[in-house]
């Protein structure tokens, strides 16, 4: 009897997982076509800000960061993991990291997932500490 219902409870979780998947693939944010305008200020680990604006084609961040030269990275499974931005590395052994957001906002994808629309203003932050 408890076999089935450990059964039972890991086929539910399946298909709820399965189910889940279905659903955002379904409702995924897409990007626009056409022309964009997007603004990205890059905070340095100085506390200092630089501002870069781009007008692009592109349906994602990361397309326009690494046309542009802003960032670099490593691809890792769940995307590009930026380490440099505007010259400046994080520096592992500090835990440093770079900080997406957008208005404000954590994003919560990678830099190749941040869909972009017309208007929008992204950040990039130098943090310190996972």
């Amino acid at each position: 009897m408890e076999k089935k219902k450990l059964w039972a409870a890991g086929i539910l979780l399946l298909l709820a997982c399965l189910l889940a998947g279905a659903l955002y693939l379904r409702f995924k944010p897409e990007p626009e076509t056409g022309d964009k305008h997007v603004t990205v200020t890059v905070v340095h680990g100085d506390g200092s800000e630089k501002e870069f604006s781009y007008d692009t084609d592109a349906g994602y961040l990361g397309e326009v960061l690494e046309e542009n030269g802003l960032i670099s990275g490593e691809e890792g499974q769940f995307g590009l993991f930026i380490t440099e931005v505007d010259g400046e590395t994080a520096d592992e052994g500090k835990e440093q990291w770079w900080c997406i957001t957008k208005a404000g906002e954590m994003v919560s994808t990678s830099v190749d997932g941040a869909v972009i629309s017309d208007g929008d203003q992204f950040e990039l932050t130098l943090k310190e500490g996972y």
